[in-house]
This record gives C-alpha cells, sequence and structure tokens, in this order.
C-alpha cells in the first residue's frame, strides 16, 4: 500500500511503526458553529482511511480532537449570551450529528482541549526548559529560529516568513515569526485556567502535540488534515513536538485538497458558504459522502448543484443494483441457474481492481468505478432473472466494497413501505389482473409522483425508490 507523504512530496509505501497496527492521528472541528461542507472533506478522507486500513487487517487507533478553546468559541459565547463552554457542548453535539449522517464513525478517541489542560502547561513547561519557548508578561512564546527544521513541512524558507511577518499590537513576543503556546488572559470574562505564567488558555497549535503525545505516544503513523492546515498548523506542530520528544512526530503527513463551489473559493463574504445541514436539507448525508469520494482526495474538488446532480445519477446506479438483489433475494429462484457460481467467480476480479486503486494512495475514484464495473456486470447476470443465492452472493460483493468507502450503510436500516404506498401497489395488482390497464397506469404515475418505481419482471413487481 502507498500513501502520499507531503512531508517529502511523493508516493511511499506504507511501513507502519508496529507491524499490523496503525496509529493515526486527525486535526478535528473548532467547535463554535455546524462544520461546512470544507470542513466535511477531511472527516470522510480520514474515515475512510481508517476503514480501509481496518478492511486490510490493521489495528487501529485514531484519534480526532475537538477545539473548545478558542478565540471564536469566545465570541460565539459572546454572541448567543452563553458560556464558551455551553457553545463548545452545543455544536459538539451537532457535529456528531451531522458526522453520523456522513456515516463517520466516531473516533477511537475524541479528545478536548479543556480536559488536557495540566498536559497542556507541563508540554509547554517543558519547551520552556529546553529553550525552546519563553515567557513574556503571561504569555508564552515558540522560539521558531531555535528549530533547525523549521519549514519543512510546508517547504516555507524561514528568511522568506520573516519579511512578511509583524508583531501585532498586544504582542510581547521577541521575534515576529515566534507563535503563542500559551495566552495570558485578557479580560475577567475569558475563559481560562491557573498555570506557572498566570490566569490564561493554550494556544491554538500546542493542544495537537500534547493530545497526540498523551493517546498515541511521542512518534505516530499518519497525521492527516485539510491543506489549509499544512502550514502554520502543522509545521507548528513539528515544531514543538520534535523539540519536546526528541524524535519524529509523524512518519506520514496526508492532506485531502480544497473544495471550491462553482469554481470559486468557498467564502461568507462570496455568499457561497455551505454547511452540511443546510446540504442535507436537500440530499441525503450518504450521497454527500459518496460526492466527496469521487475525487482523489489530494485532488481539488468542485462543489455545485450541477455536479451533485450528476453525481447522484451514478450512486442512483448502485441504490438500484441493490434493490434489485434485494428483490431477488426474496423473489428468485430456490436453485442456481446455469453458469451462476461461474459468474461469481468472474466478480472477483472487480474486487482486485478496488484493492488496486485503494492501494494506490487512497485513490476513491477509480475504487468507485471498479464497484461501477462491478454492478454492470451483475446487471447483466441478472437482466433475466437470478437464483436467491446468486443475488445473496452479488449483493455481498457490492457491499463488501462500498462498507469500505462507508457507502450505502443506511440504504440497509431503511424502514420498510408504508401502508398507504403497500395499498396503491396492492391496488395497482389487482387492476393488472382484472386488466384495468387505465387504473394500474394512473397507479404507477401516482407513485412516481411519491419516488416509486414499480418494475414488472419475470418473478413480480419490484418497487424501487427513486
Amino acid at each position: 500500500m502507498k500513501v502520499y507523504n507531503t512531508l517529502t512530496n511523493r508516493k511511499e509505501e506504507f511501513v507502519p511503526i508496529e507491524e499490523g497496527k496503525v496509529k493515526m492521528y486527525v486535526c478535528g472541528p473548532t467547535v463554535y458553529n455546524f462544520f461546512h461542507i470544507g470542513n466535511a472533506r477531511p472527516f470522510v478522507v480520514f474515515d475512510t482511511l481508517r476503514r480501509y486500513f481496518k478492511y486490510r487487517g490493521y489495528e487501529v487507533k485514531f484519534v480526532q480532537n475537538f477545539t473548545d478553546v478558542d478565540d471564536k468559541i469566545i465570541k460565539r459565547a459572546k454572541e448567543e449570551g452563553i458560556t464558551a463552554p455551553e457553545v463548545s457542548e452545543k455544536y459538539i453535539k451537532e457535529y456528531f450529528d451531522d458526522a453520523q449522517s456522513l456515516n463517520v464513525i466516531k473516533a477511537d478517541v475524541h479528545p478536548k482541549v479543556s480536559e488536557h489542560i495540566q498536559e497542556i502547561i507541563e508540554f509547554v513547561q517543558t519547551l520552556i526548559d529546553k529553550g525552546y519557548a519563553y515567557e513574556a508578561d503571561g504569555d508564552v512564546y515558540y522560539s521558531t529560529r531555535k528549530f533547525a527544521d523549521y519549514g519543512k513541512l510546508s517547504g516555507q524558507n524561514i528568511d522568506d516568513l520573516e519579511s512578511g511577518a509583524r508583531i501585532a499590537i498586544g504582542e510581547v513576543k521577541k521575534d515576529p515569526l515566534d507563535f503563542a503556546l500559551w495566552k495570558a488572559r485578557k479580560e475577567e470574562s475569558e475563559i481560562a485556567w491557573e498555570s506557572p505564567w498566570g490566569m490564561g488558555r493554550p494556544g491554538w497549535h500546542i493542544e495537537c502535540s500534547t493530545m497526540s503525545k498523551k493517546h498515541l505516544g511521542d512518534t505516530i503513523d499518519i497525521h492527516g488534515g485539510g491543506a489549509d492546515l499544512k502550514f502554520p498548523h502543522h509545521e507548528n506542530e513539528i515544531a514543538q513536538s520534535e523539540a519536546c520528544n526528541g524524535v519524529p512526530f509523524a512518519h506520514y503527513w496526508m492532506h485531502n485538497g480544497f473544495i471550491t463551489v462553482d469554481g470559486e473559493k468557498m467564502s461568507k463574504s462570496l455568499n457561497n458558504f455551505f454547511t452540511v445541514r443546510d446540504i442535507r436539507k436537500e440530499y441525503d448525508g450518504d450521497f454527500i459522502r459518496f460526492f466527496l469520494l469521487t475525487g482523489h482526495y489530494r485532488s481539488p474538488i468542485n462543489f455545485s448543484d450541477e455536479l451533485m446532480k450528476s453525481s447522484k445519477i451514478g450512486y442512483d446506479r448502485i441504490g438500484t443494483a441493490l434493490e434489485t438483489l434485494d428483490f431477488l433475494k426474496k423473489n428468485g429462484s430456490d436453485d442456481k441457474m446455469a453458469d451462476e457460481e461461474a459468474l461469481l467467480k468472474d466478480l472477483d476480479q472487480y474486487r482486485e481492481n478496488f484493492i488496486a486503486a485503494m492501494d494506490d494512495d487512497m485513490n476513491t475514484a477509480d475504487a468507485i468505478t471498479a464497484i461501477f464495473d462491478l454492478v454492470s456486470a451483475i446487471n447483466v447476470a441478472v437482466k433475466d432473472g437470478a437464483s436467491k443465492s446468486y443475488a445473496e452472493e452479488a449483493a455481498k460483493r457490492i457491499k463488501e466494497l462500498a462498507d469500505v468507502l462507508g457507502i450505502f450503510q443506511a440504504k440497509e436500516e431503511e424502514a420498510g413501505l408504508g401502508d398507504d404506498i403497500q395499498a396503491l401497489v396492492d391496488e395497482r395488482q389487482a387492476a393488472r389482473k382484472e386488466k384495468n390497464w387505465a387504473r394500474a397506469d394512473e397507479i404507477r404515475d401516482q407513485l412516481a409522483a411519491m419516488g416509486i418505481t414499480l418494475k414488472d419482471t419475470p418473478q413480480g413487481v419490484q418497487i424501487i425508490r427513486n
């Protein structure tokens, strides 16, 4: 299996620190609002990577943090007239609602900054003791120039960074390139904790270094996140962690590409800023996940209603195939039909194609193509019907691969038809027996308007949800 390592800018064979085990840390949300479609991409991407590692037999420990101490949270608390912890808890709950709709599995650990203050203080003190950090009027800053490898992840040159760096009003750091590890409380109303440097709270970058160290150890296999975090966040994490621990922080750094909206960068000023909660009003979360996986994770992906509708056609092809197989599992032949064993064996090539795509830096675009090819082969095999056992096995092949991508899981849990729809289906069948074709057609049109397609087959009527 190969992954693209941002640290070396090339694909590398994945070799875990400990055979058969993977330690992954992925930056989570700052919980002051619903997360947007851009945030959703890394959540889905790295959940898929985690699923694939497990599919390939690895034991995975997956950590994704919640930033629940931040200027944005303090600002939102003032706006809503509640405390910062109340804001955080509110939007952590909303995160899980949206994440679950995208079939994102909960991390093994979801650490919060507020629950790791003592560990953060100890981490910062170690950096001070080692000469990598200093205190100034209650703030603590990291001395960027002290870390010789600064810029190795992002390719930034420290001299170029210096030319654009400024010291903001109120900051007392020694060098414009230094960044805050601990921030002194500015107002009595601000959330703060006791520390050797006075009342204050952690800086942004220090939290991930500390929580990764606590839950995964000094060195991890994979650190992931969006491309926007590569600099300065991940660069600063490396500087902190490697200065503190004296060993490499992560062997592989993986970053997903940006999302544009109708070809433009997503921003509130352009009024093209969409939360997943907004999009769920129009599209099912399972499909949103599918859409996010249709492009390679490192490539930019354009989000638009037109592209969503186009992608829905392919998504529905898979869904319809599963519904057809579900129908045949109940209504197909009890005895195997000619060549079914050979046809099932022929399907193995699509699993191999899927694995080859995923082994090549998690190419979900090509993996989805392998599923499409599998569906096409199955559709040909069952066009004139199939045995129950073939339908069962063919459905397993689709679901096996779909499960790795985390798609079509909700479909299996959907409730049956409502009594009113079932009554119409039964009435149409009765009308057909009585050769009342006008009424039968009228009911078919009525059901179509309700999102139900009826397909008459030799095995009986198949009901397909659109």
